[in-house]
């Protein structure tokens, strides 16, 4: 059973809270990947074997750079299920995979339908995220698409989508709330990232 906390997420003191550290974390992600090449590049005839160095970090930081400036403007998706749904107080279990990462949660929706959600964009542990209530989670969006999860308290919003990629019945209750905060594509298929 859920019980609702707010009239929307971001409605509650410590979302926006949440919210801006995300921001600023992800920021960090992209200056951290970024910075170095680009001082690398900057020192090219100016430093010895500056164009080996900058050859070298962009070799090792390329294949990640992509994925975390994507990442850092999708947060605007965090931002939107935030704004458009409220924060819903969940039993969950946070099972582990085998390398013992917790990269999914399981909310038990309904008697009939527990959704496993994938934490994006980088496994974190939320149980142990200042939680006094590892067993809870607030929830905002849609179960059958995803939306953003954060410890109780709601101080540190994560997205999540489901583990297992499904298409639902465009169109029913709740289709088009879904599709305008980007959770859900026109076809029906939810959205990966």
């Amino acid at each position: 059973m859920s019980l609702a906390l707010a009239k929307v997420a971001w409605d509650h003191h410590q979302t926006p809270v949440g919210y801006k550290r995300l921001a600023i974390r992800r920021l960090g992600w992209v200056l951290s990947l970024g910075g170095p090449p680009l001082a690398a590049f900057a020192c090219i005839g100016l430093v010895p074997h500056a164009g080996t160095a900058f050859a070298v970090i962009t070799v090792l930081v390329m294949p990640f750079l992509p994925w975390v400036i994507i990442v850092y403007f999708r947060r605007h998706r965090v931002k939107a299920v935030l704004q458009a749904y409220p924060w819903q107080e969940w039993p969950c279990r946070h099972p582990r995979y085998v390398t013992g990462s917790p990269a999914t949660i399981a909310i038990p929706f309904r008697e009939d339908f527990t959704a496993t959600l994938r934490i994006l964009p980088f496994p974190i542990a939320l149980a142990q995220l200042e939680n006094d209530h590892p067993d809870r989670i607030w929830f905002a969006g849609d179960p059958r698409f995803g939306g953003v999860v954060s410890p109780v308290g709601g101080h540190y919003p994560v997205r999540v989508v489901p583990h297992t990629p499904r298409r639902e019945e465009c169109g029913g209750e709740g289709f088009d709330l879904a599709r305008r905060v980007g959770l859900v594509r026109a076809s029906g298929k939810a959205t990966r990232t």
